[in-house]
């Protein structure tokens, strides 16, 4: 049996994940509504929506239904996914040297992690993995997409890269790669190598984490 790796998982000062959730939300909403505290306040509203993602994904109606929750505080509450993803694009701007594989996985689920359809993207580097672009390259459906390795040439071709890393998310949540993702891997991994550009890594992007193709020793 797998250990327990919920929102209830509790940390070494004796506090859970929700608990801190809580607080950095009770921190953004300053004050109570008269009757509870901020803290009652978020630990009520992480409770209604079941997880923070699902709280702060959720549409303004839903969230102004919340009694304690006006306009501007659910306005808040919905800036702050696009703000995360600005943060982490910026991690990764054009220009600036990969340090961790950590940065990139931070990159992508910021990017990638909930979207309900597939996407299919290249992150392109220089010989000092520089960061050269960062393109979304095939759409799909939660079914699946179609990947086109002469594309994703032609590209690494026109901007001069010198390494690929590939990137696509799995709608369902669930970052383990299937055998088509093996697959069209390997076809990517061939079809990069005949014009000496390396393939780095293709990492699955799930709900809350990535799987790297590179450590399972599948590239």
């Amino acid at each position: 049996m797998g250990m327990d790796n919920g929102s209830d998982a509790v940390s070494d000062n004796g506090q859970t994940d929700q608990g801190r959730d809580a607080e950095l939300i009770a921190a953004l909403l300053m004050s109570g509504n008269g009757v509870v505290s901020a803290h009652e306040l978020a630990a009520r509203l992480l409770r209604r929506f079941g997880s923070l993602t699902a709280l702060l994904h959720a549409d303004v109606e839903t969230i102004t239904a919340e009694r304690g929750i006006g306009a501007a505080r659910a306005a808040v509450l919905r800036s702050l996914p696009e703000l995360a993803r600005r943060y982490f694009a910026e991690t990764l701007a054009v220009g600036e040297t990969i340090k961790s594989p950590a940065d990139t996985s931070a990159f992508l689920l910021a990017k990638m992690r909930h979207l309900g359809h597939e996407l299919f993207c290249c992150l392109y580097l220089d010989n000092r993995h520089r960061v050269l672009q960062f393109n979304e390259m095939f759409r799909g459906t939660i079914d699946g997409t179609s990947v086109y390795p002469r594309e994703v040439v032609k590209e690494a071709l026109r901007i001069n890269a010198a390494a690929v890393i590939l990137a696509h998310n799995h709608p369902s949540g669930v970052a383990e790669p299937s055998q088509a993702d093996e697959r069209i891997t390997q076809r990517l991994k061939s079809a990069l190598e005949l014009v000496d550009i390396r393939l780095l890594d293709h990492l699955i992007v799930g709900s809350g984490e990535t799987t790297s193709l590179a450590a399972r020793g599948l590239i």
